[in-house]
């Protein structure tokens, strides 16, 4: 299979500042990616590129075989999941778990006037078991805790069976324990052989996943470092793109980070 992702020399200017400024990057199908860098480096703007929910300014983007600016994107997104707190925020406090997540099938995040089939409940519910939420599908989406959300999210963009799956910071403000779970949950579906291309945003080492094989620092808008997991994410790396001096160490499957004196 070809590349899922395909940059190449992409800047976006937005109100004329470049947010991105010559990224080049391409994405394997069985690579499972993760994004670091401080606030504002440019990462939610790259996911957003590779979802195809905006245009560079200049550049060449072509996602699944097909170059933005030249292609149908509603098309071509229903082949992409995209996992975002923004997202959360149109989906009706009302609507049950098990519809929140079953709607992803139409692109909509509120059920209507849709026709679903046996399948797709089906599909949905197992879905639901693989992140854990089976028990929450009669639930109201508005009922559930900040955690309980976040899995229903990354649920929502599974459940379209994706060929690239985007989650932008899917544990951030969660507790010890809601952190840890979902991320436990995200390291056995990434490990997975069957699972699509990955990629994930997060400004904390701490919560990459184990079976993430590749990384990117990125910081004001321009790529520092890319590749192979272990040899970006080093001391001096990290240091470098976060502008103090930083110690990075792998422990059982997962990095730790604490400042080096």
């Amino acid at each position: 299979m070809s590349r899922v992702i395909d940059l190449n020399n992409i800047t976006v200017v937005r109100e004329n500042r470049s947010i991105l400024n010559n990224v080049d990057w391409q994405v394997e199908p069985s690579q499972r990616w993760v994004i670091v860098g401080p606030n504002g480096a440019g990462k939610t703007t790259l996911l957003r590129v590779a979802a195809a929910q905006i245009h560079p300014t200049h550049g060449q983007a072509t996602i699944l075989g097909n170059r933005l600016g030249e292609i149908n994107v509603f098309e071509l997104r229903t082949r992409i999941g995209f996992a975002s707190t923004a997202l959360a925020a149109h989906i009706p406090n009302s609507e049950s778990v098990l519809n929140a997540v079953m709607t992803a099938s139409y692109g909509v995040t509120g059920r209507w006037n849709e026709k679903y089939e046996d399948i797709d409940e089906r599909r949905a519910r197992r879905v639901l078991a693989e992140w854990q939420l089976s028990d929450l599908a009669d639930r109201a989406f508005g009922t559930l805790s900040d955690g309980e959300r976040k899995r229903v999210q990354i649920a929502r963009a599974v459940m379209p069976d994706p060929e690239i799956l985007l989650l932008d910071e899917p544990v951030a403000s969660l507790d010890l324990a809601a952190r840890e779970q979902t991320i436990d949950i995200i390291g056995e579906y990434a490990s997975h052989p069957s699972a699509p291309a990955m990629i994930m945003v997060t400004h904390h080492l701490e919560e990459i996943p184990e079976g993430f094989t590749h990384a990117m620092l990125i910081n004001d808008g321009q790529v520092f470092a890319a590749g192979e997991i272990h040899s970006t994410l080093t001391s001096e790396k990290v240091s470098e793109v976060f502008s103090y001096n930083l110690k990075v160490q792998f422990e059982d499957g997962r990095f730790r980070v604490r400042a080096h004196k």
